[in-house]
């Protein structure tokens, strides 16, 4: 397939996998670049610099293709200047931004080469990034697993309007998990899709625990709530006890120093590395509803594919 994204990125095929938090490593991330997507290291949850020049020697091992690394600013309490420096020096082919205001890591991005992606969950935060000099807007909808917007538009609607207001190339997230995911986001105007909750239940997502992804497997489009909306951050996760503790003390009124416990990153991790279940939250999209398997990430591109070929069908006989 040539969009403008698999033109811009050099890869074969427009999917990019997600930043996916304490997760996106490089076996996942060689996986998917190996199969012609966009793989990508999450910088902010490592250990720090040092871990992250290991996991991108890691990633050159293992493909010679391009892949990305992802920076979710403003999430994680600290500061991202010495990770973006490695990625700088080591010329990695794409930085992702996600949360925060990605001016600075922008102006330091330019000039060096670098593609850049920023996730966008509004028209005009979409427009403001084309303005600050990304190469192309990553655009996530309301049905997306993790942070998200806080004017809660669906898929469907923010990725035309943004694709009428902006002139890089767009590309859509939020309830996409499979090809004809991937051919409404086309239809739509977008030039490719992320994927994030589809890539945790793939072989080589090697630290998400066999609880979390058989949780993403078995449960349907009804099984995620969103967490810290009173705090102005919303953010989506598959529904247990924890999340609606998390969404009850919220309605009490409880503020983000009496929930910062809950809402956690080690909290985060118990649930999804360790699988303790009852002890933690793993986030996740809507698109649980559409995913039944544990697919290597060849696998899933080779269906995905198929999937796309008997949408072209169907559009030809239309």
């Amino acid at each position: 397939m040539r969009t403008k994204v698999t033109e811009l990125l050099s890869i074969e095929f427009p999917v990019i996998q997600g930043g996916l938090a304490h997760l996106a490593y490089h076996e996942l991330a060689s996986a998917v670049s190996n199969a012609g997507g966009l793989g990508q290291l999450t910088a902010m949850s490592m250990e720090g610099p040092a871990q992250l020049e290991r996991e991108i020697r890691l990633v050159k091992q293992r493909t010679s293709k391009p892949y990305g690394v992802n920076f979710a600013i403003g999430q994680h309490g600290r500061s991202y200047e010495e990770m973006l420096t490695v990625a700088l020096d080591n010329q990695v082919p794409v930085i992702s931004i996600t949360g925060g205001n990605p001016t600075p890591l922008l102006d330091k991005v330019k000039g060096t080469g670098i593609h850049s992606l920023v996730l966008v969950s509004s028209k005009r935060q979409a427009i403001k990034a084309e303005q600050l000099g990304a190469s192309a807007v990553m655009v996530v909808g309301n049905e997306g697993g993790g942070h998200l917007g806080r004017d809660e538009i669906g898929t469907m609607v923010l990725i035309p309007s943004v694709v009428d207001a902006v002139s890089i190339p767009v590309i859509a997230a939020g309830g996409i998990a499979d090809g004809r995911g991937l051919m409404a986001a086309l239809a739509l105007g977008a030039d490719g899709v992320e994927m994030g909750t589809r890539f945790i239940a793939t072989k080589e997502c090697v630290l998400a625990s066999k609880n979390y992804k058989e949780d993403i497997i078995k449960m349907d489009e009804n099984s995620t709530v969103i967490i810290k909306k009173t705090l102005g951050a919303p953010a989506r996760a598959l529904s247990n006890n924890w999340t609606n503790d998390i969404i009850d003390k919220e309605k009490r009124g409880y503020t983000y120093d009496q929930l910062k416990t809950l809402i956690s990153g080690q909290s985060n991790k118990a649930y999804i590395h360790e699988g303790r279940v009852e002890d933690g939250f793993g986030w996740a999209g809507q698109c649980v509803g559409i995913i039944h398997d544990e697919p290597t990430v060849e696998e899933l591109f080779n269906r995905m594919k198929q999937e796309i070929k008997e949408v072209k069908e169907k559009w030809v006989d239309m």
